[in-house]
């Protein structure tokens, strides 16, 4: 008779140590993948954190000893804008104020904007320069350096242009539209109620008044005074006597530089290599991240529907 008994009467107790030992060798290796999949998560985050928040802080990469500073000022001058006195005046301190910096630069495309935010910009530079005598200060002009931009310029060792740049607009501008007769034909009439005399001036919905004209004008003739006191404090004996100089006028890099408004031609990278000999370029210029921008839009657009909420509200009394 065949016998049919397992000749190792341990192979169950074996079988079920076999089982254990891969049982633990797999959950090992799931807790290894666990772990490689939450420091890959976690890397991933980080650098969409990084791209979508554009962790940016002036003078990023310091690492670099000797250096040229470099602070961009771009489009339309205004306290709401990536132009902002707030945001350029921390770029320049910081530039001004590393010690590997050879010198700064300052690169400006920019129609104009605030005379106020102007006017703040070049005051800082004028208080670093003070501060710092030993560094130079250079302008580097690209398409554009018009009223405000030419404000700032203004303030600098030397202005640098491209010969097709355009340059200048000293003047000062207020405009609006009238539409005083064309409601005069749809039977519109205009209904303002004010505590003064003045509170409503320039309305364009009623009739131009002579005496506040006059009152707008002498004050945009000041600040055009202002605007051409500050040009030829920092451009001095360098301005060659044109009659229309300061009359509002823009002119191109070529003849900037005969009229003294600008000093030569140049790029970044060329005051960097020849003037400074600090080929590196840092760029210092702060920059709005992410979560500023949602910031903003999303105070805009709550104060929007604030305003329409308290409409409404005002409408059902």
């Amino acid at each position: 008779m065949e016998n049919n008994q397992n000749p190792n009467p341990n192979w169950e107790r074996q079988a079920l140590e076999h089982l254990l030992l891969e049982n633990l060798k797999e959950s090992r290796r799931g807790r290894r993948w666990r772990v490689v999949f939450r420091v890959v998560t976690l890397l991933i985050m980080i650098g969409i954190a990084i791209s979508l928040f554009d962790l940016h802080l002036p003078g990023h990469g310091m690492g670099v000893e000797k250096h040229t500073a470099l602070i961009s000022l771009e489009g339309e001058i205004s306290s709401s804008s990536m132009a902002n006195a707030e945001d350029i005046n921390a770029s320049l301190d910081a530039a001004f104020e590393n010690e590997h910096s050879a010198g700064v630069i300052l690169r400006i495309n920019s129609p104009g904007g605030s005379p106020v935010q102007a006017g703040m910009m070049n005051d800082e530079i004028h208080r670093l320069r003070k501060l710092h005598p030993n560094k130079p200060f250079v302008v580097v002009v690209e398409d554009i350096c018009a009223s405000g931009g030419y404000y700032v310029a203004v303030a600098s060792d030397q202005i640098l242009v491209d010969k097709a740049s355009l340059v200048g607009s000293i003047g000062v501008i207020m405009e609006g539209f009238g539409f005083t007769g064309l409601m005069d034909k749809l039977g519109v009439t205009r209904r303002m109620i004010t505590s003064g005399s003045n509170k409503g001036m320039m309305d364009p919905f009623t009739k131009e008044n002579p005496k506040q004209v006059e009152m707008v004008q002498t004050m945009i003739n000041e600040i055009h005074q202002q605007f051409i006191n500050v040009v030829k404090e920092g451009r001095g004996n360098r301005l060659k006597d044109a009659p229309d100089l300061f009359s509002g006028r823009v002119w191109n890099g070529e003849q900037a530089v005969k009229l003294g408004l600008a000093d030569g031609y140049g790029t970044v990278d060329s005051v960097a290599r020849d003037t400074f000999k600090a080929p590196d370029i840092l760029d210092y210029t702060v920059k709005e991240n992410f979560a500023e921008r949602v910031a903003k839009r999303f105070g805009a657009e709550a104060g929007t529907a604030a305003g329409k909420a308290i409409v409404k509200a005002s409408d059902l009394h």
